[in-house]
């Protein structure tokens, strides 16, 4: 049961790593500085950040000792969570994106139709 359950969470960490990838081509395409570095090619651990202006940045490792978010304003801790918590605050970010582009892409839409 126990190697199982370890193999299960090495999975999950490599899910995270590639989904932080991932997160990180979208914000940085999005005019937000971004950037994630693994750990090997085993993919066990990641240090995911991105910088939203205004001194403000956030910071997301993820290893297999354990995940923190640690969001930063002006070289000051804002806000440090851990585990679920600091994954559903990554959700949050990830929300964030798409709901730009869905408004972005709406705009676009809406000047086509009056150019139209």
């Amino acid at each position: 049961m126990f190697l199982r359950l370890a193999e299960q969470h090495r999975q999950f960490v490599r899910d995270l790593v590639m989904s932080l990838q991932a997160l990180s081509k979208v914000l940085d395409n999005h005019g937000y500085p971004a950037s994630c570095y693994t750990c090997g090619v085993q993919m066990n651990g990641a240090s995911f950040m991105v910088s939203l202006g205004d001194n403000h940045l956030i910071r997301f490792l993820v290893s297999d000792y354990g995940i923190t978010w640690t969001e930063m304003r002006d070289d000051r801790e804002l806000m440090k969570l851990e585990g679920a918590e600091a994954i559903c605050q990554l959700q949050e970010l990830a929300n964030l994106v798409k709901n730009q582009y869905l408004l972005g892409a709406a705009a676009q839409d809406a000047a086509i139709l009056q150019i139209g």
